[in-house]
């Protein structure tokens, strides 16, 4: 039974799949909490949920046309799951960006192999997380965000080098070519996230919100 429709879209057996599958993740996600010394509270599963959303819409707007074979360069959209590490930690970081990529597959799924929807949606949401290794560092939050980043990007090149490699021009080398491809929307929105939560107003905001964001 076919989970994709002839135009890339998901069929009502694929819907349901998808849905069975986000149960089933937060499930266990909420199995795996209640086993842990440090449980996940409502202040925090609220933030999440926010970062989520914010995430979401910020994904539709884009400052470049969509890439023909996926990506953009959004409104800061990644750095919303970065927060969430910066904040609680790498633990809560990679269930966020778990939680976010199921949603970007369930609106926008394209499925080649389960292999690539796991690059291409969870592995590289969930990338986003990492930066909660560096939640207590100096400098925590741009070194935390550039590490994140560079976990999807590093999804996203092997997904293209695997299932994309025709798309290369001829004669190129394809893992040159989805380095570039995947590089046009990520550098860019890096850049330019980093300069604009390095501006003094931007940073005192975001520090009086993870003063919210963690306070008992």
């Amino acid at each position: 039974m076919s989970i994709v429709t002839t135009d890339g879209g998901l069929t009502a057996f694929g819907y349901g799949l998808s849905i069975l599958a986000a149960a089933l993740f937060f499930f266990i996600a909420g199995m795996i909490s209640r086993n842990q010394k440090t449980k996940i509270s409502a202040r925090q599963l609220v933030f999440c949920g926010t970062a989520i959303a914010l995430a979401y819409l910020t994904s539709y707007i884009r400052l470049i046309p969509k890439m023909p074979y996926g990506g953009s360069v959004t409104l800061f959209s990644m750095l919303f799951i970065c927060l969430i590490g910066y904040w609680y930690g790498i633990r809560a970081g990679i269930m966020t960006g778990l939680a976010y990529g199921i949603l970007q597959f369930i609106q926008e799924p394209y499925v080649l192999s389960l292999f690539q929807v796991c690059c291409d949606y969870v592995l590289a949401f969930a990338g986003l997380g990492l930066a909660g290794f560096f939640s207590s560092k100096k400098h925590g939050l741009i070194i935390g965000y550039l590490v994140g980043i560079f976990g999807r990007y590093i999804c996203h090149v092997l997904s293209g080098y695997i299932f994309f490699a025709a798309y290369a021009p001829e004669g190129m080398n394809p893992f040159f070519y989805t380095l570039g491809y995947n590089a046009t929307y990520i550098v860019p929105e890096a850049i330019a996230t980093v300069i604009v939560f390095s501006l003094p107003p931007v940073a005192k905001a975001i520090a009086q919100v993870k003063k919210q964001a963690i306070s008992s």
